[in-house]
């Protein structure tokens, strides 16, 4: 048996170069095709079943290693599972860059999406590492943070610093209750790095703290479907109408034109749909701010509040409007009632006695 066992072990070695590449790319795909949208029953289970099989993963590991999974037929499947551990912290991570960039304002959230991404990609050389309890504990920990502070929301329906605090606290339960059960497991290994482990899973907890309150972290499971500058915005109904500038075409991803044709007293409109998970309500802001070119800074002029309310896939639709302007660089972000930036919209206003031409449309 510990031949065949050593057999296993050597194939996966030989073509580990190939699969994990393999795996990476066709679980990413997986994930884009199949995740739709955060607040889906669905995607959740797909979620809890990529944190169970490494959660599963683990435990099987360290049972392993304590010497309680000595049968014939555990010893044939055991090396097989860390590539199972693998493959359900890569699922996690690349559906977390999924949700947490389409609310994330990259400007603002960049480090911790890097920090996702870095996982997301070096998950698939790290399946030696999956052996090593402090390893196992702090990535277990992240995945399961960076789950419950989009999934508490959802369920308690509102954003806030209270609830991100109530995501912390459940996150941290089942990080502990995880810990519990590892320990019972492999108890004289975890005994070796109690402190290590510990401080690892301490320093997970911290940082999502900090991360949160510095607005570093995206305020998922809100997104910024679209935005953009108008000449103006009617509401008839459930439609609204609206005029603008369009981008040059060289501008794919843009509708509305950076360089805003303005006329004296003038109103500049901007309109952003932003999505809210069914049955999640949540105050946002429009803040406007100007670019002062003596101080080089940018000077908050005014923040308009609305509600947002969950439940539209192309998101809930809201405007504001400033009259006093002036000509110059200009600054609309979209925010959070804890400051969490959704996106942001940089333009320049250009005082013109000529109309532009002006496209109008439906939205």
């Amino acid at each position: 048996m510990r031949q065949k066992q050593e057999i296993i072990e050597s194939l996966i070695k030989k073509y580990e170069r190939y699969v994990a590449p393999l795996t990476f790319i066709s679980g990413f795909l997986l994930d884009i095709l199949t995740l739709q949208r955060i607040d889906f029953w669905i995607d959740h289970i797909i979620l809890l079943g990529y944190l169970g099989l490494a959660a599963g993963g683990i435990l099987a590991i360290n049972a392993y290693e304590a010497g309680k999974l000595r049968f014939r037929f555990h010893e044939s499947l055991i090396p097989f599972v860390p590539i199972i551990v693998q493959f359900g912290f890569g699922g996690l991570f690349s559906a977390f860059i999924i949700f947490y960039v389409r609310g994330a304002s990259v400007a603002k959230s960049w480090i911790f999406l890097f920090a996702l991404a870095a996982f997301l990609v070096g998950n698939e050389r790290f399946r030696k590492r999956y052996q090593r309890i402090i390893f196992q504990l702090t990535v277990f920990s992240i995945a399961v943070f960076s789950y419950s502070i989009f999934a508490v929301p959802i369920i308690l329906g509102e954003i806030s610093e209270r609830v991100f605090l109530v995501s912390e606290l459940a996150g941290a339960v089942i990080v502990i209750g995880f810990t519990v059960l590892v320990f019972y497991l492999a108890p004289a290994d975890f005994r070796r790095h109690i402190r290590a482990a510990l401080a690892s899973m301490g320093a997970v907890f911290a940082l999502f703290t900090i991360f949160y309150f510095l607005n570093i972290i995206p305020p998922a499971p809100l997104a910024l479907k679209e935005s953009g500058i108008y000449h103006s915005v009617v509401q008839n109904g459930n439609i609204f109408e609206v005029r603008y500038e369009p981008a040059p075409r060289y501008l794919i991803f843009q509708e509305t034109s950076l360089t805003y044709h303005w006329r004296p007293g003038e109103r500049v409109y901007f309109f952003s749909a932003v999505f809210a998970p069914t049955r999640l309500t949540a105050k946002v802001f429009h803040q406007w701010s100007h670019y002062n070119e003596e101080r080089g800074a940018w000077v908050r002029d005014e923040k308009i509040p609305f509600t947002v309310v969950g439940g539209r896939d192309r998101g809930y639709r809201g405007y504001s409007f400033k009259t006093a302007v002036a000509p110059g660089k200009w600054r609309v972000e979209v925010i959070t009632q804890t400051g969490q930036v959704l996106g942001r919209e940089t333009f320049r206003i250009i005082e013109s006695d000529e109309p532009p031409l002006l496209f109008t449309q439906e939205k």
